[in-house]
């Protein structure tokens, strides 16, 4: 069987399989995370961003291949979710640019529009490493590009692309010394293999094994749930459980093990409105609660979260209920001179940004990174001349510049990597500055204060020369693990030896669900017997995963 010329309708089937195959073993990308943290998102965001891409492809489906990859690429740049997203996002921006004006396309083409695909996802990333994911698309299309001078049948040519991805990938650790010491390949060039390994499936008239089962859509059930409720003649103070809490959990073994009816008796006591969908591997729950963050830690007891949202009701009856109110037609509304977007997860931690000026707060962080879509919503929302965001994630900061490039406004990306990094550029704005101005007094603000980590280790690993076994409790320092300990509260105070110095005067802690009140207490106690001259400031931010988040300065 020999192929010569590829056209939009099969090229469909090609992204359609590789999103498949990449979707069923996403599971696998998240475990080859460096870090043995609880929130390992590579394959998650990877498949988010496949699958955004390939549903507009297949409501495009049509012969003309460039306008096919015309959809891929649209429906890729809006659902681009963390870096390993967005970079893919790119490869296939600029494969598709190739190709746009094609109706069919040869060998010759297709390794050209690899070749295009790795020159523009090169040109988006500002510092590119190698050894990831950016390496094993550039090696695999240089191969491509090889063998096309000789070679016209597409099927052994993507034999060639698939042989050489997967060879890149096995070299990853000699290019990133940690990938070695972790004993792992790059994730993210893992779920390029992925995709091209269904993209050669497709080719050759197969089919890759172990295609997953949708899920059924929620969001009719969900609709109906918030007419019935939501919009009925209620006050806004009637309303019980305010908060609107969708997320979905992936199982994992070594967790609790699922059962569909005694999951939905558990959570019926967090609130009502509960809808549970559920497979073998993942299950999606919407429900109203008082205390969302109760919610989503008993959910993390199954296995990983993904895809939160949290909405105030009460917020959005009044809304409604002014705008009922208002009878006389809308005139067009002023825009505000800033609009400050910041990205968090945890409701005491996005009450705490609103209550030092943020505009708006998109829920997130690490295992459900925002989408360029969501935060694309969040920059029209907020109706202002100058919309500044912060990411507080090195993960989002990527999708965030991508968000910023695709509208009108004049959209400034303060890259903030965590979330006291994110409090202290904000604590820094001046609304009577220029925008410019800010960004520069903002960016420098990022480099004035230490961030700190308290989490748990999800396997047993070996990193930066520390032996990690499986549930011990790390603290991480700007990035770098840097102590661990068996117990929550002496790994906490671990990490603030090594973060405080005598020159710090201003501690803030942030406890998270998995922090109870009289850990706390004792916590802080000890913290200020310890460094009487610091000033400890001690707020609850419910966060997931992160027991603590400290910030020193």
């Amino acid at each position: 069987m020999s192929m010569k010329i590829l056209d939009g309708e099969r090229f469909a089937g090609m992204i359609l399989q590789g999103a498949s195959h990449l979707s069923n073993n996403a599971k696998m990308v998240d475990a080859l995370n460096v870090f043995p943290v609880p929130d390992g998102d590579t394959g998650t965001n990877m498949n988010l961003s496949m699958s955004s891409g390939a549903k507009e492809v297949q409501k495009n489906i049509q012969a003309h291949i460039g306008k096919t990859g015309t959809a891929l690429s649209r429906g890729l740049l809006m659902g681009a979710r963390g870096n390993s997203g967005v970079i893919l996002s790119q490869l296939f921006r600029g494969f598709s640019k190739a190709i746009e004006g094609k109706s069919t396309i040869n060998a010759k083409d297709f390794a050209q529009a690899l070749q295009a695909g790795v020159d523009t996802a090169y040109k988006a990333v500002m510092k590119p490493v190698e050894g990831t994911i950016l390496t094993v698309a550039k090696d695999a299309a240089k191969k491509a590009v090889s063998e096309a001078k000789n070679e016209d049948d597409l099927i052994r040519l993507m034999e060639a692309v698939l042989k050489e991805a997967k060879a890149s990938l096995n070299r990853t650790p000699d290019l990133l010394p940690v990938l070695k010491e972790v004993g792992v390949v790059d994730s993210g060039g893992q779920g390029l293999v992925l995709v091209y390994e269904g993209f050669l499936a497709e080719l050759k008239g197969e089919k890759v094994p172990g295609t997953p089962m949708a899920l059924p859509s929620m969001n009719d059930l969900v609709s109906a749930e918030h007419h019935k409720n939501v919009h009925a003649h209620i006050n806004t103070e009637d309303i019980e459980f305010g908060y609107c809490t969708e997320f979905m959990v992936r199982f994992e073994e070594g967790k609790k093990t699922f059962s569909e009816d005694q999951f939905r008796r558990d959570l019926s006591g967090f609130g009502d409105s509960l809808l549970v969908i559920a497979d073998d591997e993942v299950a999606k729950i919407h429900i109203h609660a008082e205390k969302p963050g109760e919610v989503l830690s008993y959910g993390q007891k199954y296995g990983s979260l993904i895809s939160m949202k949290i909405e105030n009701m009460r917020e959005q009856h009044s809304s409604l209920v002014q705008e009922s109110a208002n009878k006389q037609p809308a005139g067009p509304v002023k825009k505000e001179k800033y609009g400050i977007i910041t990205v968090t997860m945890g409701e005491g931690i996005a009450e705490l940004f609103k209550s030092i000026g943020a505009h708006a707060v998109i829920e997130g962080g690490q295992t459900m990174n925002p989408s360029t879509e969501d935060i694309v919503s969040a920059i029209e929302d907020v109706n202002a001349e100058n919309i500044i965001i912060l990411p507080n994630n090195s993960n989002i900061v990527m999708a965030a510049r991508q968000a910023a490039s695709v509208v009108e406004e004049n959209v400034i990306v303060i890259p903030s990597k965590t979330v006291p990094q994110g409090m202290s550029a904000l604590l820094s704005f001046n609304p009577e500055a220029k925008a410019e101005e800010n960004e520069e007094i903002m960016t420098e603000a990022l480099g004035s204060v230490k961030s700190g980590q308290v989490t748990y280790a999800v396997r047993d690993t070996q990193i930066d020369g520390m032996d990690i076994s499986k549930n011990d409790f790390m603290g991480i320092l700007n990035g770098k693990i840097v102590t661990k300990d068996p117990d929550q509260s002496e790994a906490a105070l671990k990490l603030l030896g090594e973060m405080i110095s005598d020159e710090d005067e201003i501690l803030t802690v942030l406890y998270g669900s998995d922090a109870s009140e009289e850990e706390v207490h004792k916590l802080t106690e000890q913290i200020e017997s310890k460094y009487s001259g610091i000033e400890v400031e001690v707020h609850n931010g419910r966060q997931p995963l992160y027991s603590y988040i400290f910030s020193v300065e």
